[in-house]
C-alpha cells in the first residue's frame, strides 16, 4: 500500500511539471493570470503588456527572445534610374523589441471572420471592414493593415480601391481593416477616431493572430492625415505610415517619437498643397533623427515622380518622400504609363520591415 502511494505521489508530481507549462503561444502571465507560469522547452514568457505574456520561440535571454531580423532597404537615387539594394542584419533581444509579437488571438480558433464589423466607441456605433486572409492559420502571425478613406469616401471605397493596392500585393500575408468615419470623414474630435483605432486594434487581435511588431497604417487626403495622426498618438503600436496627399487635419497628439514615415504628395496638389505634406514628413524627419534636407522635385508636365530616402535616420526609423507631377489622388502615374506606382512603392516601404 505504501509503494502504491509513493508512485502516486511520484506520478503527481510528474504531471505536475510536464503539464504545468504553458504550450508555445499560449498565455504563461499577467494581472489576473491563473494559470500555468513557465513555457514548454524551446519556449519562454515574454511580457506583451501587464496584462498578457506569453510563450513565444526562441532562446531565453533574461526572459526575452533573441531574435535576428533581416532588413532590405531599396535606394534610389533623384540624379538617375540607378537602383542600390542594401541587407543589414540587427539581432535584437526582449519580447518587447524582437521581430515577432504575437497577439492574443494566435494558437486559438479565430472568433472573426471577413466582413462588416460594429462597435460602440464613446456612445457612437461605429464600423469598419474586416478583411481575414483566405486559408486562415491561427498559428500564423500576420501583418495588419489599416486603410484610411478620403474626405466623401467610405470604408466600402477603400475595399473596392484593394486597400490601396496593397491587398493583392500582400496576397494572405495580411489582415486588412478599413474604417468608416463619422461624416464620412477623420475630425477626430476629442480622440474620438483615435479611440475608435484602438478598440478595433484590441479586437482584431484577440480574435485574430496577428504579428504585432508589424501594424500598419495607410490612407489618402482625409485618410492620410488620420494615418499622420496615428504615427503622432501611436508610434509605439505601428511600425510604420504611408501619408498619400495628406496634411494636419485629424490632429497630432504627442507627435515627438519615432515613426518610420513615407509621404506621397503632387507638386501642384489643388486640394492639400505640397507644402502641407512637405511639414508632415519633416516631423518624422526630425523625430526620426535624419538628416534636413530639401529633396528634389519633378517640374510641371515633367511627367515623372522623383523618390528621395533621407539618410542619418535612426536605425529602424526611415524616412522616404516621393514627389510626382501631379494633383490631388491616391493613384499617381508617370507620363505614359496606365498603373500607378504608389502601390508597389507603398508595400516595400512596409514589407521592409
Amino acid at each position: 500500500m505504501k509503494s502504491i502511494l509513493l508512485q502516486a505521489s511520484a506520478l503527481a508530481i510528474f504531471v505536475q511539471g510536464t503539464f504545468g507549462q504553458q504550450s508555445l503561444w499560449g498565455q504563461c502571465g499577467g494581472i489576473g493570470w491563473t494559470g500555468p507560469t513557465s513555457c514548454v522547452s524551446g519556449a519562454c514568457c515574454v511580457s506583451q503588456n501587464p496584462y498578457y505574456s506569453q510563450c513565444l520561440s526562441g532562446n531565453c535571454n533574461g526572459g526575452g527572445v533573441t531574435t535576428t531580423m533581416s532588413t532590405t532597404t531599396r535606394v534610389v537615387t533623384t540624379s538617375g534610374t540607378a537602383t542600390t539594394t542594401r541587407t543589414t542584419t540587427t539581432t535584437t533581444t526582449g519580447g518587447n523589441t524582437s521581430a515577432t509579437v504575437l497577439s492574443p488571438g494566435c494558437g486559438k480558433a479565430a472568433t472573426l471572420t471577413s466582413g462588416t464589423k460594429s462597435m460602440t466607441v464613446n456612445g457612437k456605433t461605429r464600423q469598419y471592414i474586416l478583411r481575414v486572409p483566405n486559408n486562415y492559420n491561427p498559428n500564423t502571425p500576420y501583418k495588419l493593415i489599416f486603410g484610411y478613406h478620403w474626405l466623401g469616401g467610405s470604408m466600402q471605397d477603400v475595399v473596392n480601391g484593394g486597400y490601396y493596392g496593397l491587398q493583392s500585393l500582400a496576397g494572405e500575408t495580411a489582415i486588412f481593416v478599413a474604417p468608416n468615419g463619422i461624416s464620412n470623414g477623420w475630425a477626430n474630435s476629442g480622440g474620438e477616431d483615435v479611440t475608435f483605432f484602438d478598440q478595433m486594434l484590441q479586437t482584431v487581435e484577440s480574435g485574430l493572430c496577428v504579428n504585432q511588431k508589424r501594424r500598419f497604417s495607410a490612407g489618402w487626403s482625409y485618410g492620410g492625415a488620420m494615418s499622420f495622426s496615428l504615427a503622432c498618438s501611436r508610434a509605439s503600436i505601428l511600425r510604420a505610415v504611408a501619408v498619400l496627399s495628406g496634411a494636419q487635419l485629424s490632429g497630432c497628439s504627442g507627435g515627438n517619437d519615432p515613426m518610420p514615415y513615407l509621404g506621397i504628395h503632387g507638386t501642384h496638389d489643388s486640394v492639400l498643397d505640397i507644402s502641407l505634406g512637405r511639414t508632415l514628413r519633416d516631423k518624422f524627419v526630425k523625430n526620426n533623427g535624419c538628416t534636413a534636407q530639401s529633396p528634389p522635385e519633378p517640374g510641371v508636365n515633367s511627367g515623372i515622380h522623383i523618390k528621395t530616402q533621407y539618410s542619418g535616420c535612426r536605425a529602424g526609423y526611415p524616412v522616404t518622400w516621393i514627389a510626382h507631377d501631379g494633383d490631388h489622388t491616391p493613384s499617381p502615374t508617370d507620363r505614359g504609363s496606365s498603373s500607378s506606382w504608389a502601390p508597389a512603392e507603398i508595400w516595400s516601404f512596409f514589407n521592409q520591415f
